[in-house]
């Protein structure tokens, strides 16, 4: 398995076979993947690469951090592992419209 590589900063515009042609000057890259909007599946602005090795992702890293694509600027760096996605807090108690008793209107 290689190095996976975080680059924000996309252009909403950048498909993933340009971002991949960016990081093949660099490397050998495995997969090139752009997150979407799981409702508009418009790009959400950042991707990742997975490159073939650690010595080339290191490479493509201080070339490409800080560079131009399409007018915006990239930040690409290591990719952390996800975190795991717990269920957040719990929605228990009383609504909005929760004041403790009945009153009466009168």
């Amino acid at each position: 398995m290689g190095s996976k590589i975080y680059v924000g900063g996309l252009p909403y515009s950048a498909t993933e076979q340009q971002l991949s042609d960016l990081f093949a000057v660099h490397g050998s890259v495995e997969s090139a993947r752009i997150i979407t909007d799981k409702f508009t599946g418009q790009s959400r602005g950042f991707g990742f690469v997975e490159m073939a090795s650690s010595d080339e992702a290191q490479k493509a890293i201080s070339a490409l951090n800080g560079s131009d694509m399409g007018g915006r600027t990239l930040t690409v760096n290591e990719a952390r592992p996800q975190e795991p996605r717990s269920g957040g807090p719990g929605r228990s108690g009383g609504g909005f419209n929760d004041r403790g008793g009945k009153r009466d209107r009168w």
